[in-house]
């Protein structure tokens, strides 16, 4: 073509053109079937929505001095689909109990400023024990607490009590509530000797300081909130187990016994026992600091 400027136009006529064509092709794949329609024999394409779990995020709650302190989580039992037990008046669920003694006892720990804290969940969302147990993993905390109200068939059966890990069971009542804590899950697999060796040295640790974990709590709620008799006790516990920290078990008390459920829905009752809580937790941390 001898006129340069005539074929230039008319290049980036076409290249205009074929880019209009393209945009008018996306527009109409990108509609809804309502606002376009298919030629005949055209299959259209049918829409797909995904319900995404929240994505996980493992908030450290701490005053302004406590950067590098060490972190203690806290486990509010139950949650989502799982309401665990029914007050005996019907009008709470352990996992409503559970989640605000949680957030006071985190709130007495952030305001001391002593440890920093981590809550395995802040609202009304169903977790596995292993989805626990993998927050202490983690963020490599000191402590790991899991909170709980008991039940039992007698009304009369009331008080606190505190579980620590154990191979073995102190009793027949704390087999039957670390089976039914524990759900069905299975220990963690079995690999070669020297593994498995190991494993048992680090699992004897653990439950030797979450047994101390267990006794300073006893002493510090003794006389303040109300204890059963013999309230440690001890039991194979998945999710203690699995926390790779000295970890213990807390009920708070029975919400199947009138005169708990009283005092566990009371906020000056579940204040002396945060502050016995935070108390305990924050001695056995500084213990620990002090064996290094």
């Amino acid at each position: 073509m001898r006129n340069p400027k005539l074929a230039l136009s008319i290049a980036i006529g076409a290249v205009a053109v074929a880019a209009l064509a393209v945009v008018a092709i996306v527009r109409g794949h990108s509609a809804e079937p309502s606002q376009r329609s298919a030629a005949i024999g055209e299959a259209q394409q049918a829409g797909l929505t995904l319900s995404l779990p929240p994505p996980v995020i493992d908030r450290i709650y701490a005053g302004p001095l406590a950067r590098g302190r060490p972190i203690v989580v806290i486990d509010p039992g139950h949650g989502g689909r799982d309401p665990g037990a029914r007050s005996v008046s019907g009008q709470v669920s352990e996992k409503e109990l559970t989640l605000t003694l949680a957030r006071e006892l985190r709130d007495a720990l952030v305001e001391r400023g002593r440890v920093r804290v981590a809550m395995t969940r802040d609202d009304d969302r169903y977790l596995t024990l292993e989805d626990r147990a993998a927050v202490s993993r983690r963020l490599n905390a000191a402590l790991f607490v899991s909170l709980h109200m008991d039940s039992a068939p007698n009304p009369l059966a009331r008080g606190g009590s505190v579980y620590s890990l154990s191979d073995v069971a102190s009793d027949a009542d704390a087999a039957r509530f670390a089976a039914i804590e524990n759900g069905g899950s299975a220990g963690a697999g079995t690999g070669s000797s020297v593994d498995a060796i190991l494993d048992d040295l680090a699992s004897r640790a653990q439950m030797t300081a979450s047994a101390d974990l267990a006794a300073r709590l006893v002493s510090k709620a003794s006389g303040r909130v109300e204890l059963r008799p013999d309230p440690h006790r001890f039991a194979a516990f998945h999710v203690l187990r699995r926390a790779d920290a000295p970890a213990v078990l807390f009920e708070a008390g029975y919400i199947s016994n009138a005169d708990d459920e009283v005092l566990l829905r009371s906020p000056e009752y579940r204040a002396r026992l945060a502050l016995a809580l935070a108390q305990a937790i924050e001695l056995h941390v500084a213990t620990l600091a002090g064996r290094h």
